[in-house]
């Protein structure tokens, strides 16, 4: 059944139906997958099998900025499935059959490809322009909750939602890869940001990524990578210096923040 979906949006649906749908899953992981993520998490935590990152709150009006900035970004994710279908419609790119080996392969090549991706667009939006300008939106929240996943400027959505297109060219999937990715994502993304973890924050990368990534919300200036340390350990020293330059612009940015949420 999923399969014959996604053939059917792929190669059958309007442009206007893959919007709706797109917008509709997007909507769907979002608030559904995401609320359901915190639930778990939570009976988790009175379980004593997680433990929270840090006890720091988030700051009042928090989530809805959150919310409203991770609506304008679906948006920008809906419209970014339409260059996908047009491609493939059009014979530019090739796709794979929809066969359990392609389709686990398809989700391999695109999580390996993201993790070098997100690290290439982080750390593009780190530099000093677009941290001050672009960036600032996510880093917004010092203390990143699940409605953290998607509060980026629409910029920055526009080149996140550039993993499968950028990939495609090279790299045969299948539809139904690409269908499920949104999904992989944003249980990573969720657990990058719920502030919860396993365990006392040690062991390795790929374990303690969602520690790490909730200490660089408040900690600007290192770990840029997504899920596994291995981009960041290889690009790390070509950008030292930047780091500097970006805390600089990070704290006063922080500091502006809070000016406007004590004058509210």
């Amino acid at each position: 059944m999923m399969i014959s979906l996604a053939d059917y949006i792929v190669f059958s649906a309007t442009y206007f139906e893959v919007l709706a749908v797109t917008l509709c899953c997007f909507l769907g992981l979002y608030f559904g997958l995401g609320s359901l993520f915190l639930v778990v998490c939570r009976k988790l935590q009175v379980q004593g099998r997680l433990q929270r990152i840090t006890h720091r709150p988030a700051v009042r009006g928090q989530v809805l900025y959150e919310i409203r900035c991770s609506l304008l970004s679906i948006v920008v994710f809906g419209f970014s499935a339409i260059p996908v279908i047009f491609l493939i419609r059009e014979g530019l790119v090739l796709t794979a059959d929809n066969t359990w080996v392609n389709i686990c392969f398809g989700l391999l090549v695109l999580a390996v490809w993201n993790e070098l991706h997100f690290y290439l667009v982080h750390r593009l939006m780190h530099l000093p322009f677009f941290m001050k300008h672009v960036h600032f939106v996510h880093h917004r929240s010092v203390t990143p909750t699940i409605y953290s996943v998607y509060s980026f400027h629409w910029i920055e959505s526009l080149l996140l939602s550039t993993v499968p297109l950028s990939i495609m060219w090279w790299i045969p999937l299948a539809s139904m890869s690409i269908f499920l990715f949104p999904l992989i994502s944003i249980l990573l993304n969720l657990a990058g940001h719920c502030g919860y973890r396993f365990g006392s924050g040690d062991g390795a990368s790929w374990w303690i990524f969602g520690s790490r990534h909730n200490q660089h919300h408040s900690a600007v200036g290192s770990g840029f990578g997504f899920v596994t340390h291995w981009v960041g350990s290889f690009f790390g020293k070509f950008s030292n210096n930047l780091a500097i330059h970006e805390r600089s612009i990070y704290h006063r940015l922080r500091h502006l923040f809070a000016q406007r949420t004590h004058s509210k």
